[in-house]
C-alpha cells in the first residue's frame, strides 16, 4: 500500500506573512488534495530572539482568508501536536541525546569571540573558515578534548552548543522532484550546530524530528533551503529514517526579473507583497485583503508564478488546480511578479461574480464611505458598472455620483459642456422629464424626440445634463443615470445646476 501524503507549511513567526511563502503553502495545499493527503500548518518558533508578536495569528488569519485550510496544526487541532516547536522541547532533547550517544553529535563550547578568531586568521590566509573535519580538531569541543574536560566544563555550566558531525568521506546523492539529481561531496560541509545554548534546537534539527514524526511524505519548500539539503538527508540516515521527497521551489522575482520580490518592491510601486495589511510602528503595510483582492483571484495568480498547466489557459478554479497540479510543472527558474496581471486576474473574477455575489462587499464599500445603504439602488449600480472595474472600490469611485449629488463642477468640463443656453435647454427638457416615465429606453427617445424637436445637436443636451446629474462629463449612458436616480433626484439635480452654473 502507497505511503500517505502528508505535506506540511512551516512557517517562522517573524513577521508578516510573505506572498513567496502563501504560494508554499498553496503549492503544498495543492499536492496534498490532488493526491488525497493531508496539509499541516507546524510553527516554527525555535528561534524566539526573532520572535514577533501577532505573527503567528497573522499566519493563520491569512490561510483561513486564502481557504487553505490545513487538515492539522496550529489552532485546526490533529493527533501529533503540539504542531508549535516551542512546545516540544524535550522531545528534541532526546533526539539530540540519541545523535550524541552514536558519535553522530558532539559538544562545542568555543565562543563567539573565538569563532571570529578563527574566521579572522582563516581570512588573512585567504581562506574560508569552516567548522567540520578541517577544523574540528584544532577546536574547542568534545571530540578534541578527553571525556573528563568535556564532563568538567558541561557540569561547571559552561555554554555550549551541540553540532552534526559530518562524516566527510560520504558522497550525498541528492534526488530533488523539481532539480533533479544532485551529488554532494560531504566533505564540503560544516557540522551545523543542532541545538543551542538556551535548550532549543536550530531549524535543520527540529524540522527533521518533526517531519519523522508527523509522517511528512514530501517537503516542499523554497530554493532557499535547498543548499541544506546534503544536511538533511545525512540526519535522516544519522538516525535511521527514510527521509522524504524533496521539492525545492523556485524564487518570485521583482517586477524588473532580477532578485528576490521585496517588501521594499511593493512599497516602491505600490502594490502589496502580503495576503493581508501589517501593522508596524513603522506603518501600514499594504495587504491584498484590503486593497480589495479576491481570495481566489490572489491563488490563481500565485498558482502560476512557476507552475505551468501545459496549456494555454489562465483563469483556474480550486477544483482544477487540485486536479491539474503535479511537481514536475513546476520550473526550475524563478518567476517574475508582475502588479499589472495580478490586477488583471482580479478583474477576471470580478466579472465571473454575479451581481448577488458582489453586493455584501459594495456595501461593505458604501458603509465605509459613510453612505447608508439600499439594496435595490445597490444592485443597479453594480450591475452598470462591474464590466469595467478591476476591484469592488472602483465600482463606488465610478458611481459614487449615484450616492452624492454633485456640489461642484468639474471646471475644464463645465467650460466645454455649459454654454450660454444651456440654462434654458436644460429648463425646457425639465418639462419634458415631468410628464414622462422613468425607464432608461422611454428616456432615451424622450431625449431623441427633444433634440428633434428643439432642433439641436444631441450635445446640446447631452452634456449639459450629464453634467449637471455626474458633476463631470463620465459615466454610463445619461438616460440609465436619470432612471436610477429617478425622477426627483434628476430634476433636482438639472436645477441645481442651473442655479450654480446659470
Amino acid at each position: 500500500m502507497a505511503k500517505e501524503v502528508r505535506v506540511r507549511f512551516a512557517p517562522s513567526p517573524t513577521g508578516a506573512l510573505h506572498i513567496g511563502g502563501v504560494r508554499t503553502a498553496l503549492y503544498n495545499y495543492l499536492f496534498a488534495k490532488h493526491n488525497n493527503g493531508k496539509f499541516l500548518l507546524r510553527i516554527e518558533d525555535t528561534d524566539q530572539t526573532r520572535y514577533v508578536e501577532g505573527a503567528e495569528q497573522y499566519i493563520i488569519d491569512s490561510l483561513k482568508w486564502l481557504g487553505l485550510t490545513p487538515d492539522e496544526g496550529v489552532g485546526f487541532g490533529g493527533d501529533l501536536g503540539s504542531y508549535r516547536q516551542s512546545e516540544r522541547k524535550e522531545i528534541y532533547k532526546q533526539y539530540v541525546d540519541e545523535l550524541l550517544a552514536s558519535g553522530n553529535a558532539y559538544y562545542a563550547f568555543d565562543t563567539a569571540e573565538e569563532l571570529d578568531a578563527a574566521r579572522a586568521k582563516a581570512e588573512e590566509n585567504k581562506e574560508t573558515f569552516i567548522y567540520n573535519w578541517s577544523t574540528r580538531g584544532n577546536l574547542k569541543n568534545s571530540l578534541s578534548m578527553t571525556e573528563v574536560e568535556t564532563k568538567a566544563l558541561i557540569e561547571n555550566g559552561t555554554p555550549y552548543v551541540i553540532r552534526f558531525k559530518i562524516d566527510d568521506s560520504r558522497t550525498v546523492l541528492l534526488d530533488d522532484m523539481i532539480r533533479g539529481k544532485i551529488t554532494i561531496d560531504a566533505s564540503t560541509l560544516d557540522d551545523k550546530v543542532l541545538f543551542k545554548s538556551d535548550g532549543m534546537p536550530t531549524y535543520h534539527l527540529a524540522n527533521i524530528v518533526d517531519d519523522h514524526l508527523m509522517g511528512i511524505s514530501h517537503v516542499i519548500r523554497g530554493e532557499e533551503w535547498l543548499p541544506s539539503m546534503a544536511l538533511h538527508e545525512l540526519l535522516y540516515d544519522a538516525f535511521g529514517w527514510e527521509a522524504p521527497r524533496f521539492a525545492h521551489l523556485p524564487l518570485i522575482l521583482k517586477p524588473e526579473g532580477k532578485g528576490k520580490l521585496s517588501k521594499r518592491d511593493g512599497d516602491k510601486h505600490g502594490f502589496p507583497v502580503f495576503p493581508m495589511e501589517w501593522k508596524t510602528e513603522e506603518g501600514i503595510a499594504k495587504g491584498y485583503k484590503q486593497e480589495g483582492y479576491f481570495p481566489d483571484a490572489v491563488l490563481n495568480m500565485l498558482a502560476l508564478l512557476g507552475w505551468n498547466s501545459g496549456t494555454d489557459q489562465e483563469i483556474f478554479t480550486m477544483e482544477e488546480l487540485i486536479q491539474l497540479f503535479s511537481l514536475e510543472k513546476v520550473s526550475k527558474s524563478g518567476a517574475r511578479f508582475s502588479p499589472e496581471k495580478a490586477t488583471w486576474f482580479n478583474h477576471q473574477y470580478l466579472q465571473q461574480k454575479s451581481v448577488e455575489e458582489l453586493l455584501p462587499s459594495f456595501e461593505e464599500v458604501l458603509k465605509e464611505n459613510g453612505i447608508e445603504t439600499n439594496p435595490a439602488l445597490d444592485a443597479k449600480v453594480v450591475e452598470l458598472l462591474k464590466e469595467r472595474a478591476n476591484f469592488v472600490k472602483d465600482i463606488f469611485e465610478q458611481g459614487q455620483f449615484f450616492y452624492i449629488a454633485p456640489s461642484t463642477y468639474d471646471e475644464k468640463a463645465a467650460k466645454k459642456a455649459w454654454k450660454d443656453d444651456s440654462k434654458e435647454i436644460l429648463g425646457k427638457f425639465v418639462e419634458v422629464l415631468n410628464s414622462s416615465e422613468f425607464t432608461s429606453e422611454i428616456l432615451h427617445d424622450a431625449m431623441a424626440e427633444f433634440v428633434t424637436v428643439q432642433e439641436i445637436g444631441f450635445g446640446k443636451i447631452g452634456m449639459p445634463l450629464r453634467l449637471s446629474l455626474v458633476g463631470a462629463l463620465q459615466g454610463p449612458d445619461v438616460p440609465v443615470i436619470m432612471a436610477i436616480l429617478g425622477k426627483e433626484e434628476t430634476i433636482a439635480r438639472i436645477n441645481k445646476a442651473i442655479e450654480v452654473l446659470g
